[in-house]
């Protein structure tokens, strides 16, 4: 990759104070009238209509764009963060941008790779082919005659960031005194780390190389590997993986469905299983099919790495779950981070357990579940939250923000194929002989070989 680090890339584009101060006023009057909405509702009893203020606030968010749209997208994925009416409509923004125009374009090229940047390719669309939350992503052929994807990231995003973190500490809050179900330190943190992680391109491109080495084996799974000669911190090239989106695929043949369900599952749980990374991103966007229905897995943005220790949690709950045995739940619960647990909050995160396990739990074939009011999970994430209220709350630990995240998104794609697999079956072949030593200087050995 070109030698043009984060922290170089940093001092080209640091956070700018006019920037950061437009973004302030830009994103404060948004998320002040929802403060003012709450705590009117909460301490002058005024009567707010919740499902017609949600629909207006993410209108209002989906107008800013940038990595505010990306956290509301997040924050509609992780249960009991918000009330329902929130994350009902938060989970129905889009990720798709307008995108720039060519002069921007040419000017952000030209600060990547230098003024002659057009001559190291063969072609280059100007039309962007997809733009997001962060920027923009353009079909290209190399000198080579390698067709690549070239994704660019907006200027002053640092800034941007920036200030967005801050307005989102800000809405947590409001929630927080609004709705004390959930603590929200943690989250804060987690996303905070993460959305940073976001904005270096040149971790992400060792995050794809560490996938494709995890699922060198996996022969129906693909990564698209990254041209490091035509990529820097803020411009990330590489091969362009031809497929198709996976909802042209929810009405195919029952044994298409299941296969690719089957593909889907190896592509998330072996990196998990087998060294601890989970891709933090379910979004339907970041995996196509090809024509052998082999799965094409993309954006390595948002990578999470778990120890040996959160991962054997997993496992032990599981087995908790299968005996009915508190005291290894709470052995579970622990190893995560949760504390102070009493026996009222063992059984409500028990109840959240036992529905993000229950096809693994069952030795059948099976669908994943069902979908109610358009959200996989929303019915128990409901009486969950109802009972984390009356109980008095509980503080998320950061790692469980993702965990979830992948696990609801994950299941929701398998709804939408309404793929029916021993989801049993599979999953205990994919544990079995887990030894969390072992899985540790594995995953240790790796994770030094990338770098991450």
């Amino acid at each position: 990759m070109k030698k043009k680090s984060q922290k170089s890339a940093d001092k080209t584009e640091q956070s700018s104070l006019g920037h950061r101060v437009k973004r302030y006023a830009e994103v404060s009057s948004t998320m002040t009238g929802l403060a003012a909405r709450l705590a009117g509702q909460k301490y002058l009893s005024l009567d707010i209509n919740k499902p017609a203020h949600a629909k207006h606030l993410m209108e209002s968010i989906g107008k800013l764009k940038g990595p505010l749209l990306k956290v509301a997208q997040l924050l509609a994925t992780i249960p009991e963060a918000l009330p329902k009416e929130y994350a009902m409509e938060m989970q129905k923004l889009q990720s798709q941008a307008p995108s720039m125009g060519w002069p921007f374009v040419r000017r952000r090229m030209i600060a990547e790779l230098g003024s002659q940047w057009e001559k190291k390719f063969r072609s280059f669309d100007r039309k962007a082919a997809a733009a997001a939350s962060l920027g923009q992503v353009h079909r290209a052929v190399t000198l080579d005659g390698i067709k690549v994807a070239c994704k660019l990231q907006y200027p002053e995003m640092i800034s941007t960031v920036e200030a967005d973190l801050k307005q989102l500490k800000m809405l947590l809050g409001f929630f927080e005194k609004y709705d004390h179900s959930i603590v929200t330190s943690e989250i804060q943190k987690e996303i905070t780390a993460r959305l940073y992680e976001e904005l270096d391109y040149c971790l992400e491109a060792r995050h794809s190389a560490l996938y494709d080495f995890m699922l060198k084996d996996e022969k129906a799974v693909h990564i698209p590997k990254s041209v490091p000669e035509l990529s820097t911190g803020r411009l990330l090239t590489a091969e362009w993986l031809e497929g198709d989106g996976i909802l042209k695929f929810t009405s195919v043949r029952q044994t298409q469905r299941n296969r690719l369900a089957l593909n889907l599952f190896r592509a998330w749980y072996v990196p998990l299983y087998h060294y601890g990374v989970v891709h933090g991103d379910p979004h339907f966007g970041n995996y196509t099919v090809r024509k052998d229905d082999s799965i094409n897995l993309l954006d390595f943005g948002c990578v999470r790495i778990f120890q040996p220790e959160f991962v054997q949690g997993i496992i032990t709950l599981y087995r908790a779950l299968q005996k009915s045995d508190n005291n290894m739940a709470v052995e579970a619960y622990e190893s995560w981070g949760f504390k102070n647990l009493d026996k009222r909050t063992i059984n409500v995160l028990n109840m959240w357990a036992k529905f993000l396990y229950g096809p693994i739990l069952d030795n059948k074939v099976r669908a994943i579940g069902i979908v109610t009011n358009g959200i996989y999970g929303h019915e128990i994430a409901h009486e969950v939250h109802k009972k984390l209220r009356k109980i008095g709350g509980v503080k998320l630990p950061r790692e469980f923000v993702f965990m979830d995240r992948a696990a609801l998104g994950l299941g929701s794609v398998f709804l939408h194929l309404r793929a029916e697999v021993n989801w049993y079956k599979l999953f205990n072949e994919m544990i079995e002989g887990f030894d969390a030593v072992e899985f540790g200087k594995q995953q240790k050995k790796v994770l030094q070989k990338f770098n991450v």
